[in-house]
């Protein structure tokens, strides 16, 4: 919440949607660059770590791999720094792409301490340095971007205004995080030097096996999720391309708490999900996550949508033009939810290749979708493309996931009554667009009392209160031939 802060910030203080486009494309490279640097590692650290009986050679091992790959990946980035800043049409910027690399190097080397932490049930390690590092993150944002900026707009020989640089401008942005991550990295360092249980090179070639379809998985998932704002940008003309991304990406923040419902969801769902893999009622706990994870999703979208009038603000006036693209997006969000829970089946059965072909096929969507959609006109020009190909690639891959993996390691899923949430959220959704009145208040009231359907359906078939209530162990049943 406190990081999605940001989002607001930047769109008032740089009200040029081509400005904030450049944070989104160059986080967009990051975040491709962050599967490349750490590879699947976390999972396999999750899978082997519940396999083997030395866990600590398990960390240590991937710890290891990670440090030395991290060099080697690195040093070229920095070497062609300047070429790719004119490649990406920053021509001077080199430094730009140093702080880039410098995130995805820090991220790579606090991941499998970060995943370590998770492994060990050790939430409040593992939160206190996350908010620490959003702390001095937004601390360094707004003193550049806010104080030192206000200053050197009003008078630039001021001492405030004298440490702000026009040419780095939203670039601090690049600054604030690298220097967050470089100060938890510090406070790792005990994490990081517990690797004295050896580099098991057997172990390594298995990991290394199972964690290759993953990295693939990760590659084509980030591509479903971020090269849409890469392909926009070379994709539209000129200028148009930048303001695109910038109007795009800001719309796209907008789904906020589905964003961090589902990245606190994750976080603590794999190592979950592995660790319950044992249990004789493993499979019955899976499908009744789905099915809380679903309605929980179902009713933030609804709330989102319904409260679209005054969410709006969140952003900039010039980035609110993109709105129509939120509810596809949030949908498209939701679906993705739903496969993270899916995607259980192959990690636990060690299909990683499976998980592979369904990303891959969705990366297919998406990059078929929008190079058909991004340069056409009409309502599925531009970004309005990229959000409907957003939506069916992750409404396909989520298809495939479940038919696939009820095949392999079967989950009692209860399908229709989770399609019947999702359903009736779109409804209730679709009659709020026909609610108009003079009063913005009443109008925001009466949307919301669409709310109240939903949760009540929910209450009546779900009955709340025993969805954490303990159940006997059930016998898993055995996996088919």
């Amino acid at each position: 919440m406190l990081n999605y802060a940001l989002v607001p910030f930047y769109t008032y203080i740089f009200d040029v949607p081509a400005v904030y486009g450049l944070n989104n494309e160059f986080y967009a490279y990051i975040s491709f660059l962050n599967i490349v640097f750490t590879y699947g590692m976390e999972t396999a650290l999750f899978n082997f770590s519940s396999t083997e009986p030395n866990r600590n050679k398990v960390y240590t091992t991937a710890m290891r791999s990670v440090l030395v790959s991290t060099m080697f990946l690195a040093l070229p980035l920095l070497v062609f720094a300047e070429p790719l800043a004119e490649l990406m049409r920053y021509p001077g910027h080199a430094g730009f792409v140093w702080m880039a690399v410098g995130i995805v190097v820090t991220d790579a080397l606090t991941a499998i301490p970060f995943a370590k932490l998770r492994l060990e049930g050790r939430p409040g390690r593992f939160a206190k340095l996350k908010l620490l590092n959003i702390g001095i993150n937004l601390i360094i944002n707004f003193f550049f971007i806010g104080l030192c900026k206000w200053a050197w707009s009003k008078d630039p020989d001021s001492f405030f205004g004298s440490l702000y640089n026009d040419d780095i401008g939203i670039g601090y942005a690049f600054v604030a995080n690298l220097v967050a991550n470089l100060v938890v990295l510090i406070l790792l360092l005990p994490e990081l030097r517990r690797i004295d249980a050896g580099f098991d090179t057997a172990l390594w070639q298995r990991m290394i096996r199972y964690a290759m379809p993953l990295l693939v998985v990760g590659l084509a998932g980030m591509v479903n999720e971020t090269l849409d704002r890469i392909l926009l940008k070379y994709m539209l003309p000129l200028g148009m391309g930048e303001t695109a991304v910038g109007i795009y990406g800001a719309c796209y923040k907008i789904s906020i708490l589905m964003a961090i419902f589902r990245q606190a969801f994750q976080y603590a769902a794999e190592p979950f999900f592995f660790s319950q893999r044992n249990e004789g009622n493993a499979r019955e706990l899976y499908a009744k996550v789905m099915n809380i994870f679903i309605i929980a999703c179902s009713l933030i979208f609804l709330g989102t949508t319904l409260n679209l009038s005054w969410i709006q603000y969140f952003i900039g006036p010039p980035f609110r033009s993109g709105l129509a693209v939120v509810p596809v997006l949030l949908l498209a969000n939701l679906f993705l939810g739903v496969y993270f829970n899916l995607s259980i089946w192959y990690k636990l059965t060690g299909r990683t290749r499976s998980g592979m072909w369904i990303t891959m096929a969705g990366a297919v969507i998406t990059l078929s979708l929008n190079f058909i959609w991004i340069p056409s006109s009409g309502y599925f020009g531009g970004y309005m493309g990229s959000a409907w190909a957003t939506l069916l690639c992750y409404g396909t891959m989520m298809v495939l996931s479940y038919y696939t993996g009820q095949k392999y390691y079967p989950v009692p899923y209860q399908v229709w009554r989770g399609l019947g949430y999702i359903g009736m959220a779109l409804l209730l959704y679709l009659a709020g667009t026909f609610i108009e009145s003079e009063s913005q208040v009443i109008a925001l009231l009466l949307k919301n009392a669409l709310l109240l359907p939903f949760v009540a359906v929910v209450w009546v078939l779900e009955k709340p209160r025993q969805w954490f209530a303990r159940q006997p162990a059930q016998p898993e049943k055995p996996l088919p031939s």
